[in-house]
C-alpha cells in the first residue's frame, strides 16, 4: 500500500487555518440532451481536476460532489490518508466507508465475486446513486475502510467532477459525506468548508449536489435476495424492477433506523416527547448509517406522526406555542400541501420540503433545510413524517437518524 510519512492533512490539522484548504470552484454545464451536467473542458477545470487528483495521490483528502451530496476523498488503499478522513470528521472507525471507483472494470481488482443479481443492479443503475456490498479482496484495500470487516460498499457516482477526478486519481476513492459527523450531509461546497476548511486539503465546487440524499446500500445475499442496508436515491421499487418483487427486503438491522425499537439511551429532550432510538449495539455496522446518530441539526428535533395531516398540524402547532412561551427558538419542516392547516405563523423559522406528489424536491432540499435551521438559531424543531414508499423511505431514515428516533404520536 502507498504510505505518505507526512499526509497533508497532518500539517492542516495541527494549523486548524482555514485558508491552507484549496479550493477549486469549476464550470459546469447543463448537457439539454441528457438532462444532466458536464465539466467545461477548460484549462482551469483541467487544472483544478489535475491538482486535486495529485493531492489524493500524495495521500490528501479532497471533497467533491457526486450525484448524491458531497464526498470526502482519500485513497482507499493509503491507511494514512482514510485515518484523516476519520479524523476530520470525528467519525467513528468502526462506521464502513464506501469505495468510488469510475469504471466497473475497476471492481476486479477491489472484490473477490459478484453475484448475478448484483450485477444486474450495477449493469442497470451504475453510474448512480446505488452502493453494492461485496466480499472484499484481501490486502488490496486499507482496513480502515472496511471496518475489519470482510466486505466492501461500491460505487461508480453519476457527476462528471467526480468521474473525472477518480480517474484521474488512478485509485479507488474512499468517501464519506464531507461533514463532520453527526451533522446534516453537505448538498453545496459551501457546507463542506463551514464544516471542514482547514481540516481538509481540498474542495472541487461543482455546484449543487442532484439526488441530494445518500446512495442506497444493498447487499445480495447468497439466494439471491436483495437486502437493503440503507435507503436512498434508488428506491426499493426500483430494485425489484431489476430483481424481481419478491427479491428485495429491508435488512433487520436497518429497520432498526426507522426508531422502532427501545431506547438505547436517555436523550435530552423536553418532556413533551416521546422517545424511540436505536438499539444499542457494539458491533461493527455493515454500511454506513446504520448505527449511529446523523444528519442532526443542533436545535432538538422531532418527527411528528398522525393518522392525518390535520392531526399532525394541530399536534406540532400546539407544541410549537408552548416551547416559543418557554422560550425556545422554534422551527417546522413541513410538506407544501399542508401549510393551509397551521396558523399564519407557526414557528419563527418555516421551511418546506416541497410538495408530497414530488419526493425528489424533499430528498434535494432536506438536508439544507435542517442547515437552514442553524442559521436561523433554532433550538425546538418539529419535521412531519412522510409515507415510506419509494424515496419517502429514504427521506424518512434521514428524518428518523436526525431526530436521534425521537417522535411524537399525534394520534
Amino acid at each position: 500500500m502507498n504510505e505518505p510519512h507526512d499526509p497533508l492533512f497532518a500539517v492542516q490539522r495541527r494549523s486548524g487555518n482555514k485558508n491552507e484548504t484549496v479550493y477549486w470552484e469549476l464550470d459546469l454545464l447543463e448537457d439539454t440532451a441528457s438532462a444532466s451536467d458536464v465539466l467545461q473542458p477548460s484549462e482551469e477545470n483541467k487544472l483544478a481536476i489535475v491538482e486535486a487528483a495529485t493531492m489524493l495521490r500524495e495521500g490528501g483528502t479532497v471533497a467533491f460532489p457526486t450525484e448524491t451530496v458531497y464526498g470526502l476523498g482519500a485513497d482507499a488503499r493509503n491507511t494514512a490518508a482514510v485515518e484523516a478522513v476519520f479524523a476530520a470528521k470525528g467519525r467513528p472507525s468502526d462506521n464502513p466507508l464506501i469505495v468510488h471507483i469510475a469504471d466497473p472494470g475497476a471492481l476486479d481488482e477491489l472484490v473477490t465475486e459478484v453475484h448475478p443479481s448484483a450485477a444486474a443492479l450495477m449493469e442497470a443503475y451504475w453510474p448512480g446513486p446505488l452502493t453494492v456490498v461485496l466480499p472484499v479482496r484481501e490486502g488490496v484495500l486499507s482496513p480502515s475502510v472496511t471496518a475489519g470487516l470482510d466486505t466492501v460498499g461500491v460505487r461508480m457516482p453519476d457527476h462528471p467532477v467526480a468521474l473525472a477526478l477518480i480517474s484521474a486519481a488512478g485509485c479507488p476513492v474512499a468517501a464519506p459525506s464531507a461533514n463532520r459527523s453527526g451533522r446534516p450531509s453537505p448538498t453545496l461546497a459551501s457546507h463542506v468548508m463551514e464544516d471542514l476548511a482547514g481540516y481538509i486539503g481540498g474542495v472541487l465546487d461543482g455546484g449543487a449536489a442532484g439526488v441530494g440524499l445518500e446512495s442506497t446500500v444493498v447487499q445480495v445475499q447468497p439466494d439471491g435476495m436483495v437486502a437493503v442496508l440503507r435507503p436512498g436515491g434508488i428506491t426499493s421499487e426500483q430494485l425489484a424492477a431489476v430483481v424481481g418483487e419478491g427479491a428485495v427486503a429491508a435488512e433487520p438491522a436497518a429497520v432498526k433506523e426507522f426508531g422502532t425499537s427501545a431506547a438505547a439511551e436517555a436523550l435530552e429532550a423536553p418532556a413533551t416527547r416521546e422517545l424511540h432510538g436505536a438499539e444499542a449495539d457494539s458491533s461493527a455496522p455493515r454500511a454506513p448509517g446504520m448505527k449511529y446518530t446523523h444528519y442532526a441539526p443542533r436545535g432538538w428535533l422531532g418527527v411528528v406522526r398522525g393518522s392525518s395531516p390535520q392531526r399532525v398540524a394541530e399536534e406540532a402547532a400546539g407544541l410549537l406555542q408552548a416551547a416559543q412561551l418557554s422560550g425556545e427558538v422554534t422551527g417546522l419542516l413541513l410538506f407544501e400541501e399542508h401549510r393551509v392547516l397551521y396558523p399564519a405563523v407557526p414557528a419563527a423559522c418555516v421551511l418546506s420540503l416541497g410538495s408530497l406528489s414530488s419526493p425528489e424536491e424533499g430528498a434535494r432540499s432536506l438536508y439544507a433545510a435542517l442547515r437552514r435551521f442553524d442559521e436561523a438559531g433554532a433550538t425546538y424543531i418539529l419535521a412531519e413524517a412522510c409515507p415510506y414508499t419509494g424515496l419517502g423511505a429514504a427521506i424518512m431514515n434521514r428524518l428518523m437518524k436526525a431526530a436521534g428516533g425521537s417522535v411524537i404520536d399525534a394520534g
